[in-house]
């Protein structure tokens, strides 16, 4: 299943004075996310080991590993289960750029116009540490208090 891809948002009413692969900024920080909390699946880390270790240490952008790496796509290959269903439930439901445009778009002409940088990425891993814990707790069953 592919979640997104940044090809889909630089068509169409794309804003003219961006580069495309701005349409990839919103993927890669929700990848990076996932990275830096060990979400990819087995296989992927195998493949992607050394790219991966990159996003961790900050020395590569999530939109950088996918548009260098997967041709601007983020799918359910690249996770594993947990990371999967969390993507499922959150990313996939539209919640996550409601997040993202009230966190990094404030005053902005679209969200295209964020800036791919490791400040943006802070202030969006802290709702999505938030979100996660929440997501977790629900999936919890009830019989289970651990």
């Amino acid at each position: 299943m592919i979640y997104d891809r940044a090809d889909w948002h630089y068509g169409g009413d794309y804003p003219s004075d961006l580069p495309p692969q701005n349409g990839g900024t919103h993927i890669g920080i929700f990848f990076a996310w996932l990275v830096s909390h060990r979400l990819e699946s087995d296989r992927f880390e195998l493949e992607y080991s050394t790219e991966l270790d990159a996003i961790r240490a900050r020395q590569l952008s999530g939109r950088e590993f996918i548009a260098k790496c997967r041709e601007g796509q983020f799918d359910d290959e690249e996770l594993n289960e947990t990371g999967n269903a969390f993507s499922r439930d959150y990313y996939d439901s539209e919640e996550y750029f409601t997040d993202y445009a009230r966190i990094l778009v404030g005053g902005l002409p679209s969200l295209y116009h964020v800036d791919d940088t490791w400040e943006n990425y802070d202030a969006m891993a802290e709702c999505l540490n938030q979100r996660f814990a929440n997501w977790q707790k629900k999936r919890r069953p009830w019989w289970r208090p651990w």
